[in-house]
């Protein structure tokens, strides 16, 4: 059972609205290369406009990056191709955050790692082949500290595009182990329901043998022999339909004993007692109407789990409660624990399967089952299995 709330991600208007965020980034990044150039101070400066031959050159480079996510690689090469065409301008525009942020992007969306530091290269080159014209630092500054940046901007693209692949990775294997432990759990229950049903037909067998040899000379025993037939054939009907696309493992003979019921739970409990688990039962143990054979089965085995992540989740020393009720339509099971055993502060082995097997069995009755953490401590899981009811 895994106790531990995971929180929604923080996501961003480059997340949200990817098309919308890069036409406002492209038509930012295409302003700024218009209005700001580096003046021969070193600093920027606010210019009127770009001069005429330098507006498509602009209008290129600005524009490419609305394309950034679908074809990285182009917009670099867009970006580094206006870098030379603007050489011989006579201002030094800030062609070089477009490339900044070229280079990021190959980074993130690029499976290929060689670009980024390719693309650096040549920008590093461009720096030099720019000159002191521009920014006044010394001619070997310059260039490094162009080149510095330019590599740490396609470094974070592809530690943040690893860290998704991970992310996604994670994501698929736990659907995996989710879709392995339904498996488990699937199996294991048509071995139980295996011998709920080998149960029905036996007496079906049984009581039709008494009909047939009483058939003669006591015509209404027979009657009343075959209507039990008819009643253990239904019942076993019911059964088998729970076991439809469910195999049941070629493994040893195991669990030849009857299956537990809701008459076996003050069992349970004393056992979960001698644990060290403080246990109260309330409701009706064993329910005084008849209910079918997988309800009570699958009953109790919620609660055992349930109280067996108790004992592993919070230790010895918590106290807990399991409370029954159940009518004509439904068993209500629900178990509710304080949370403050002795090992409740500490860090928890498990993996969350507990939740996903009591969850499937209850969806197999065509019921639900909810489990989470209670406001002021502790742990709650109920569920509510119909008696009638059809799998989902």
């Amino acid at each position: 059972m895994n106790r531990t709330a995971t929180n929604r991600a923080f996501r961003g208007p480059f997340a949200r609205w990817p098309r919308a965020a890069d036409a406002v980034l492209a038509l930012a990044v295409f302003l700024g290369l218009l209005f700001v150039v580096n003046s021969p101070s070193g600093s920027l400066a606010v210019r009127g406009g770009a001069p005429l031959p330098e507006l498509p050159v602009l209008a290129v480079t600005g524009a490419a990056l609305y394309w950034r996510r679908r074809a990285p690689v182009v917009v670099l090469g867009v970006a580094l191709g206006a870098w030379v065409l603007l050489l011989a301008g006579s201002a030094h525009t800030i062609i070089g955050c477009a490339v900044i942020i070229a280079n990021y992007c190959v980074g993130r969306y690029v499976v290929e790692p060689r670009w980024g530091p390719a693309g650096t290269a040549v920008a590093v080159t461009l720096i030099v082949l720019e000159g002191p014209d521009g920014p006044r630092t010394p001619s070997w500054q310059g260039p490094v500290f162009g080149g510095l940046i330019m590599l740490v901007a396609w470094y974070v693209g592809r530690r943040l595009r690893l860290r998704a692949e991970r992310a996604e990775q994670l994501v698929r294997e736990q659907a995996a182990e989710a879709r392995r432990i339904v498996t488990e759990e699937r199996t294991r229950i048509a071995r139980e329901l295996h011998d709920v049903v080998a149960h029905r037909v036996s007496l079906m067998t049984v009581q039709a043998g008494a009909a047939k040899a009483v058939a003669t000379r006591d015509p209404d025993g027979a009657l009343k022999a075959m209507g039990a037939v008819e009643e253990a054939g239904r019942q076993a009907l019911a059964e088998l339909r729970h076991l439809l696309g469910v195999l049941r493992p070629a493994d040893g003979l195991d669990g030849l004993g009857p299956q537990p019921g809701l008459a076996d739970l003050p069992k349970l409990v004393e056992r979960m007692r001698a644990a060290g688990v403080e246990v109260a039962l309330a409701g009706d143990d064993a329910p005084a109407g008849p209910i079918p054979a997988r309800v009570d089965l699958f009953a109790y085995r919620i609660v055992q789990e349930a109280l067996t992540n108790v004992l592993k989740h919070a230790g010895p020393g918590t106290r807990a409660e399991v409370r029954l009720g159940s009518d004509r339509r439904e068993v209500a099971v629900e178990v509710v624990d304080d949370g403050g055993g002795i090992a409740a502060a500490l860090p928890s082995g498990g993996a969350g399967h507990g939740i996903v097997g009591m969850r499937e069995r209850a969806l197999l009755l065509g019921g639900t089952l909810d489990a989470g953490p209670e406001s002021g401590g502790g742990f709650r899981v109920t569920a509510h299995l119909p008696t009638g009811g059809e799998p989902v």
